[in-house]
C-alpha cells in the first residue's frame, strides 16, 4: 500500500536534452601493452571535444567493457556534469552493438559519434554541422579530410555533378595527408606514391565548400537518418565498422569532409602531441622498426604469443 504522494508529481517541467549529442565510445580493457596509455588519450580527447566546439552538446559515452580505472574514471566525470549520459556495459558488445544502443538512444536531433582516441580542434562540431544543414541529403560528414576508398563516395559525386561545383585535384596538402597515415602506423616513404596517384574532389554547394568521403571513426549526422541504417549485425568487435560507410553510399546518401584538419587520430599513445607524428629521422626509425616487425616468421611468432596472452585474460 502506498505512502503518501510521490515528490516527482510537484514538478511542473523537466529538463531538455541539448539538440546535439556528442557519441563516444570507449574500451580500455587494461592499462598494460596496447593499452598502457589508453585512459591518457581518452582524458585528452574529452578535454579537447569540449575545449571550443563551437555549439552546445550533451556527452554520451558507452564504456565497452573496460576495466575498473577506465569506468571509475569515467563514473567520476559524471558525478562532476562533464558526461550527461554514461552507459557501463558489463561485456564488450563490439562496437556494431556499441552503435545499435548509442545511435538509437541519444537524445539530440543530431548525433556527432567518436571514437575514444581523437583529438580535436576550435570549432570542429560548429563546421561539421554547417556542412550537414547547407547540403542536402547528407549521410555523414567527418572534421577531417583524409583520402576514402572511393568506392564508398560514388553517389556523392554523382551528385555533386548535377547539382554543385566539383573539382579534382590534390586539395589535402601532403603534411596533412602524412599526418594522419602516420597515425595508422603507416610510414613516409609508403605514402609518397599514394599521395601522388590519388586525388581529391572538393564540392562547393551554397559557397559553403567540402571535399568527398568520410568515415565511421568519426562522424557528425542526424539521428533520423542514423536509424535508417540499425541494427548493426555484426560478429567481431572490429573490422567490419565500414557497414555503415557502405550502407550510406548505396543509399544514395552525401558522405563528405570537412576541408581543413579539425580533427586527428591520436591511436593508443599521445605520441601526436610529443610531435612524433613527423616525416624525417622519426620517420626513418618508425620504417626501421616496421620493416623488422614485419618479417613473417617475427610477426607470426609476436601475435601468437599476443593474441593467446589476450584469449587467457579476456575470452
Amino acid at each position: 500500500m502506498r505512502k503518501g504522494q510521490n515528490p516527482a508529481k510537484s514538478i511542473k517541467d523537466v529538463a531538455k536534452p541539448e539538440r546535439i549529442t556528442v557519441a563516444l565510445l570507449n574500451y580500455i580493457p587494461f592499462l598494460s601493452g596496447f593499452y598502457a596509455q589508453a585512459l591518457d588519450v581518452l582524458k585528452v580527447c574529452l578535454e579537447s571535444m569540449r575545449r571550443d566546439a563551437g555549439l552546445p552538446f550533451d556527452l554520451m559515452v558507452f564504456d565497452n567493457g573496460s576495466c575498473a580505472e577506465a569506468r571509475d574514471f569515467l563514473a567520476a566525470e559524471k558525478e562532476a556534469g562533464r558526461i550527461q549520459y554514461l552507459i557501463l556495459s558489463e561485456k564488450n558488445m563490439g562496437k556494431g552493438g556499441a552503435w545499435n544502443v548509442t545511435l538509437a538512444g541519444a537524445p539530440g536531433e543530431i548525433i556527432a559519434y567518436t571514437d575514444s582516441d581523437v583529438l580535436f580542434f576550435p570549432k570542429w562540431l560548429s563546421r561539421s554541422v554547417e556542412i550537414l544543414e547547407t547540403f542536402p541529403n547528407v549521410g555523414m560528414v567527418t572534421a577531417r579530410p583524409f583520402r576514402t576508398p572511393p568506392e564508398l563516395y560514388a553517389s556523392t559525386l554523382k551528385w555533386a555533378q548535377e547539382n554543385a561545383t566539383l573539382d579534382e585535384g590534390q586539395f589535402i596538402p601532403w603534411e596533412t595527408f602524412l599526418e594522419f597515415n602516420l597515425s595508422l602506423g603507416q610510414t613516409e616513404e609508403e605514402n609518397k606514391k599514394v599521395y601522388a596517384e590519388t586525388r581529391d574532389w572538393r564540392i562547393q554547394y551554397k559557397n559553403v565548400a567540402a571535399l568527398a568521403g568520410a568515415s565511421h571513426w568519426q562522424f557528425t549526422a542526424y539521428k533520423s537518418t542514423l536509424q535508417q541504417f540499425l541494427p548493426f549485425d555484426m560478429d567481431k568487435p572490429m573490422g567490419q565498422v565500414r557497414q555503415l560507410d557502405k550502407r550510406m553510399n548505396d543509399a544514395g546518401l552525401l558522405r563528405l569532409m570537412v576541408s581543413d584538419p579539425l580533427a586527428m587520430n591520436m591511436s593508443n599513445t599521445l605520441g601526436y602531441l610529443r610531435g612524433e607524428l613527423k616525416g624525417g629521422e622519426m620517420s626513418k626509425r618508425v620504417s626501421l622498426k616496421k620493416r623488422a616487425l614485419e618479417v613473417r616468421f617475427v610477426k607470426k611468432v609476436l601475435m601468437a604469443i599476443y593474441n593467446k596472452i589476450f584469449s587467457w585474460y579476456y575470452s
